[in-house]
């Protein structure tokens, strides 16, 4: 199931994102922080539906936290290892995005304190969303206006420095040719490598493992890369959700039947292995963008995420449920299990430090060292995370009842 989110994404996902992205004409941050994180975080949506109204746990709730330590910490790091070259990043998508992803997890937090979830608090989770999509749809005049301010004090020295507004402009021509060049480049790659046969063993084994996964795919969902369904993006869009959202369920169903067996809390369930399963179409996408060189939309997808996440993906079936659908007719609430999960919220403050006090003694590029360093934090959480939801320090996780 993991390995198909990963190919949904890398071969169809990214594609129709980029049509999108340039048909709606805009920046490749604003586009990896809206468009971009909400698609490739559509799985933790639907893992929080079926942990909010299916199986009435932590599952959703722990996966999403566990998946915003992921985009944080494991995808900058994947980023900085895999990716073929030094990633150059601006400091305000980075500043902005760090900006908002703050107030979340203040918000986060002070829903989770009680252990109860009210209608209302999930309700302030999604207007909060609102107020980020319209902060993100008028970057374009916050960035000029704090461009003209920091340049109005610096001045010009001579004609030869770029204006900001020609960098603008120059940046967007650049962006959207290297986009178009990139979709010529990735149809013709991804197409011949489904249909000839690879050369070394390892990508033979490959090839065996994914063909019926590319064959399926293939069939149900058009390939907007080739010139002759070029037009078809929106429903290779639409297709792509519906697929995400299928498998999500699937495992998520797994993923609970497991954990339940071996008597491992939804919490820790969540935080681990599905966190990192989830999140496999966040890592995949930024590395290939990444790869292209549009080091700001693969960051901005990986912090976008978490706020779409928190927001939104908690929010909203939060708020379904305990204003439609309570569990006891008249109590508008949920309850959250696992105790546990405040602490780990918390600690998203730290992993979220650790990130941009990176980026900036590196002088916003991600290295590769900036991507070791978030590895290692990222295993620190981990382990920190499971050890608590153990119980191992204090009584977080109740018993499990017998069956």
């Amino acid at each position: 199931m993991f390995l198909l989110l990963a190919i949904v994404c890398d071969d169809f996902f990214v594609p129709s994102l980029k049509k999108i992205c340039n048909k709606i004409n805009v920046t490749e941050d604003v586009a990896g922080a809206t468009i971009m994180a909400a698609a490739s975080s559509s799985p933790e949506l639907f893992i929080n539906i079926v942990g909010t109204f299916v199986t009435e746990g932590d599952l959703g709730v722990g996966t999403i936290v566990g998946s915003a330590v992921f985009n944080i910490l494991a995808v900058p790091a994947c980023c900085g290892l895999f990716a073929n070259q030094v990633l150059n990043l601006e400091w305000w998508p980075v500043t902005r995005d760090t900006i908002a992803y703050t107030i979340t997890v203040l918000l986060l937090i002070l829903t989770l304190r009680d252990g109860y979830i009210q209608w209302y608090e999930a309700l302030i989770l999604i207007v909060f969303y609102i107020l980020y999509i319209v902060v993100m749809c008028c970057n374009r005049n916050i960035k000029g206006f704090l461009k003209r301010t920091t340049n109005s004090r610096k001045g010009y020295t001579n004609i030869t420095e770029k204006s900001p507004l020609i960098s603008n402009d120059i940046a967007k021509s650049t962006d959207i040719h290297e986009l178009e060049s990139c979709k010529e480049e990735d149809e013709s790659l991804e197409i011949v490598s489904i249909t000839n046969w690879p050369s070394s063993t390892c990508e033979k084994l490959w090839w065996v493992a994914t063909w019926p996964i590319n064959v399926i795919l293939l069939i149900t969902i058009p390939d907007c890369r080739r010139n002759s369904l070029k037009s078809w993006y929106p429903i290779t869009f639409l297709m792509c959700i519906i697929w995400i959202a299928t498998t999500s369920y699937v495992v998520g169903w797994v993923i609970t039947v497991i954990g339940d067996t071996f008597k491992i809390p939804d919490s820790i369930m969540g935080l681990t292995f599905l966190a990192a399963g989830m999140s496999v179409p966040e890592a995949v996408s930024s590395v290939i963008v990444a790869n292209q060189g549009h080091g700001a939309m693969g960051i901005s997808n990986s912090i976008g995420s978490n706020v779409f996440d928190v927001l939104l993906c908690l929010g909203l079936p939060w708020f379904l449920k305990t204003a439609f659908f309570p569990t006891v007719p008249g109590k508008h609430y949920i309850t959250i299990n696992s105790h546990g999960l405040v602490y780990s919220a918390v600690s998203l403050f730290s992993t979220l430090t650790v990130f941009y006090l990176s980026l900036l003694i590196a002088k916003f590029k991600l290295t590769r060292p900036v991507g070791i360093a978030c590895l290692i934090m990222y295993a620190v959480f981990l382990v920190f995370a499971s050890v608590l939801e153990l119980n191992l320090f204090f009584v977080v996780n109740l018993p499990v009842c017998t069956h």
